[in-house]
């Protein structure tokens, strides 16, 4: 009499071994392995949010194989740029689970790529621009020009520190560092200028439910302490403020903002447009 096994679902990875009683071991670890690469926070943070909302589906990350992702993924109703965040978050915990010995295979490596269709810019009309600058209080109406005229991402106006503002020789310029820790410096007008040198503690945003303190006196490294945990980077991450989110994140799509600048406002038209 022959017996019969039972085979595995093709594309199911078979875990290796178990690490911890926390199902959500692996998560913790493979972002200490993001941070170890030097990934930023902000996208730590958006790849946990993956794979734990994965984990809410299937309680076993280590178990799932590639047709259980795709049924995730397929069932979800996202736009093609959440889709395609959401699969390269799959894809970067499973390399590292199959790295790490974790798994066999990854069945994230079979997912196709998800297709983004052109989008049309709108940029944000000039008379909408000066509308909001007149109706908002000075701390938006800050964040309003920094994006405006100046073409910084929603991040990159949170972690504006008056140390960033730099004199050349046609005025002045913002020291930016943006996406990948690249660092480039935006031609600052006047008026912005002014403003920023005029603010006291630094942080042109600051957050009341978190308090950056220096740790040395000779380098750039701060703690941060927030929710009762400390963290210590060696760039300036100061805690984002919910209220300037929800100003950036308001009326017309932040983009459309830092669109105007490339059609416009940056071709010497940075006077102030409250008149």
């Amino acid at each position: 009499m022959t017996a019969t096994v039972a085979k595995r679902p093709v594309g199911r990875p078979r875990a290796l071994h178990v690490v911890s009683s926390d199902p959500l071991e692996p998560v913790w670890a493979w972002c200490e392995w993001l941070r170890a690469a030097g990934a930023p926070e902000t996208t730590i943070s958006l790849r946990r949010y993956y794979v734990t909302r994965l984990w809410q589906t299937y309680p076993d990350l280590l178990g799932v194989g590639v047709d259980d992702l795709a049924r995730w993924m397929g069932a979800a109703q996202w736009n093609a740029n959440t889709k395609k965040s959401a699969r390269s978050s799959l894809r970067s915990f499973y390399a590292w689970a199959k790295a790490t010995g974790r798994i066999e295979v990854s069945p994230a490596a079979l997912l196709p790529a998800v297709r983004i269709p052109r989008s049309a810019p709108r940029p944000t009309p000039e008379r909408a621009f000066a509308e909001a600058i007149n109706v908002a209080d000075p701390r938006a109406r800050l964040a309003i020009q920094l994006a405006g005229f100046c073409g910084l991402r929603r991040g990159e106006i949170a972690r504006v520190h008056v140390d960033d503002v730099v004199e050349d020789g046609d005025g002045y310029s913002l020291r930016v560092v943006g996406k990948g820790g690249h660092v480039r410096y935006v031609p600052l007008p006047p008026l912005l200028a002014g403003e920023l040198h005029s603010i006291k503690e630094g942080w042109a945003f600051p957050s009341p439910r978190a308090t950056p303190r220096p740790v040395d006196g000779d380098d750039e490294r701060h703690t941060l302490v927030a929710g009762g945990r400390t963290h210590q980077s060696s760039t300036r991450q100061p805690p984002w403020p919910q209220d300037l989110l929800e100003v950036l994140c308001s009326s017309r799509h932040h983009h459309d903002l830092r669109r105007a600048r490339t059609v416009g406002r940056a071709r010497g038209r940075c006077a102030d447009p409250r008149g």
